[in-house]
């Protein structure tokens, strides 16, 4: 008998929920679970869910919202969700001495506090279930810091401490609690690089390349499967070496 302490594994099918999830690094989480077999649902906040994967409307920064979706998606599911990755999240870029309260407060609102809100509302159903994995996307410039990025960096950090309490508080109730963070990745936004600042942020990174959004993908289902059990309150960086995991 498995002792109802010990994080499991959800079913060989999981009933996932990939918050913005309908482009970037987001749609390649969801399409790697729903290639290898798992129900998934993505949230977006406008437009139709990409070809093949089935969304919800969702703003994150509206608890009401988020109960909603989660709702939605589990009418769609025909369960609860078992494997929370919480995706979403916006940048406001700009120097700390021309930042706007508003600005700050945006991207909190939806990096961090937004994946508080689709923890807490997960976490009903896993309790229940005395299983469930939830997954923090972060960034390295959270742990590495950025000019121009004190909201987003801020916001990034502090998933690191909302993973570990989440572990503290329900590890006991067969729940893990994790944070991936991605480096540069090679997406839409990347492409648009001018050549001069692509060839700065690669001299930067002992890989050489920026990431295929793949093989973040890759280590969020990781950590939903059989194998990362006794994971949890980590993080993971996929960044090529870039942070050397600070």
């Amino acid at each position: 008998m498995t002792n109802p302490s010990t994080p499991s594994a959800p079913a060989p099918s999981a009933a996932v929920l990939v918050t913005g999830g309908n482009r970037g690094i987001g749609l390649a989480i969801a399409r790697a679970f729903a290639d290898a077999g798992d129900d998934v649902v993505i949230t977006h906040r406008s437009g139709e869910p990409p070809e093949g994967l089935r969304g919800v409307r969702c703003d994150v920064t509206d608890s009401a919202s988020v109960d909603a979706a989660f709702t939605e998606a589990e009418q769609i599911l025909g369960r609860p969700v078992e494997v929370l990755v919480a995706n979403a999240g916006i940048t406001k870029d700009t120097l700390l001495m021309r930042m706007t309260d508003e600005e700050f407060d945006a991207v909190l609102d939806t990096n961090l506090t937004g994946a508080f809100r689709c923890a807490r509302r997960a976490s009903k159903g896993m309790i229940r279930a005395r299983a469930g994995r939830i997954i923090l996307i972060s960034s390295v410039v959270g742990l590495y810091g950025s000019p121009g990025q004190t909201n987003y960096a801020a916001s990034k950090a502090a998933l690191v401490g909302l993973a570990r309490s989440i572990t503290r508080e329900l590890g006991g109730r067969g729940i893990t609690a994790n944070v991936v963070a991605p480096g540069f990745i090679e997406t839409e936004m990347t492409e648009q690089l001018p050549q001069d600042r692509r060839t700065a942020y690669l001299a930067g990174i002992p890989s050489g390349r920026f990431a295929r959004p793949e093989e973040v993908a890759g280590v969020v289902r990781f950590l939903a499967g059989p194998d990362a059990g006794y994971i949890s309150g980590a993080v993971i960086p996929v960044d090529g070496g870039l942070g050397m995991g600070h």
